[in-house]
């Protein structure tokens, strides 16, 4: 699913008072963690992920790969901080149209 300019800024705004629900830690990204974001994302529908490993581009491969895995949309990065996106069953968020 890919977001419009108009619906990420929606969400960013949405997402401002947001504190990270899942917080990664020294075992990276592993199954449990996945399953966590997953859970996190049937409730919540918006979230945010801290990463914070210091290496730049392994941070970019490990959230390349939670939005792979979680089938969810990338709203934004900030620092290692990454908010993500899944509508749920019955979505509560409601999108403006793009």
């Amino acid at each position: 699913m890919s977001l419009s300019n108009k619906q990420k800024q929606h969400l960013k705004g949405l997402a401002h008072s947001l504190k990270p629900v899942v917080l990664l830690g020294a075992n990276g990204l592993t199954e449990g963690v996945l399953a966590e974001i997953e859970q996190a994302l049937d409730h919540h529908e918006l979230i945010k992920v801290k990463v914070p490993e210091e290496d730049r581009e392994l941070r970019k491969q490990i959230m390349a790969t939670i939005v792979h895995e979680t089938g969810a949309s990338e709203v934004q990065i900030i620092g290692k901080t990454q908010v993500i996106y899944r509508p749920a069953e019955e979505p509560k968020i409601r999108l403006p149209r793009g």
